[in-house]
């Protein structure tokens, strides 16, 4: 799909193109392609004289690969975060900007370019060129993270609830481990994500392509992300916590059911013993002085030397 985005009276214009005709007669500050086609691709080569990539967005780490200008057109490709229930993840996103124009493609649409074509049309003066759009991006991805942190607080904050305040048995310490584990993802996630963020305001602010009021931005986008990075350390360091008490809690639950399997064990030595000694072929006096009664005896025998080392354990306190 193809978004075209123009500026009037301040405001940012949103529309839909379908066709080259469509294209041809518009002024954008900002076009966004998602998912596009060749032939979308087309277009653009057409009207702006730009030949988009193929491999444009492809995941590639190198940061000459991912910051430079070329032709007259800076390129920068960065990561947003998606923070979706079922599966968090970062998706590329490849900027170029061209002849007072930028140009965005991306493979599906993202909360942070929701948020800000939203703000765009409330907000009068908000965006005056296409360095201003790209720079309200990063700084709609800084506060869209911030506020995935303070999600991700909430609901470690329940989680800690659980484990810290009541009897965890495996089951629940099970079910905490899976929260746990999934907001260590996407805390980690974000890290990822304000880092390259980082690094895309500075190559911005080292190739000279804003004006003063961009660059005080560009340093208060920065300063923002500073903090959000102290913010992922520590609730890096409560997942630890949180983590290893779980872990603990797991480890005493299985240590109560080794001291039953232990005292059960002691506790039917003494039989085991009672049964060997008179199950040998050898013949016993104190059978041939009890007669007849020398089976309920040896069973009685057996019965008292499994109750003594349990009464003992229990006096002791073992048993709890």
């Amino acid at each position: 799909m193809l978004n075209v985005f123009t500026l009037a009276n301040g405001r940012l214009f949103q529309e839909e193109i379908d066709s080259l005709d469509e294209l041809t007669p518009a002024r954008p500050v900002w076009v966004d392609l998602e998912a596009p086609t060749p032939e979308e691709k087309g277009w653009i080569a057409v009207k702006f004289g730009l030949v988009i990539p193929a491999d444009i967005i492809d995941d590639d780490l190198e940061e000459s690969a991912r910051f430079y200008e070329e032709d007259g057109a800076v390129h920068i490709r960065s990561d947003f975060l998606i923070d979706d229930d079922e599966t968090p993840r970062n998706v590329r996103v490849a900027f170029i900007l061209h002849e007072n124009v930028l140009f965005s493609v991306h493979k599906e649409d993202l909360p942070v370019f929701r948020l800000l074509r939203m703000r765009a049309r409330r907000i009068p003066a908000l965006i005056e060129d296409a360095k201003d759009v790209l720079l309200k991006l990063y700084d709609a991805d800084a506060e869209y993270s911030a506020d995935t942190l303070e999600g991700i607080y909430d609901d470690l904050e329940k989680v800690s609830k659980k484990v810290l305040q009541n009897a965890v048995n495996d089951a629940a310490a099970a079910d905490a481990l899976a929260a746990i584990a999934r907001q260590e993802d996407l805390n980690g996630r974000i890290r990822r994500n304000v880092m390259d963020t980082r690094r895309a305001v500075s190559f911005m602010m080292r190739a000279r392509m804003l004006n003063a009021d961009q660059f005080e931005e560009a340093r208060q986008i920065l300063r923002d992300i500073d903090s959000l990075d102290s913010h992922t350390a520590f609730l890096f360091d409560k997942i630890n916590f949180l983590m290893d008490a779980t872990v603990g809690f797991i480890n005493i639950n299985q240590n109560k059911i080794i001291k039953i399997f232990s005292v059960a064990s002691v506790a039917l030595l003494p039989p085991t013993l009672v049964a060997s000694v008179y199950g040998m072929n050898l013949k016993f006096p104190e059978m041939e002085f009890l007669g007849g009664w020398g089976y309920p005896y040896t069973v009685a025998l057996m019965v008292c030397s499994a109750l003594v080392p349990m009464w003992y354990f229990k006096r002791r306190g073992w048993l709890s």
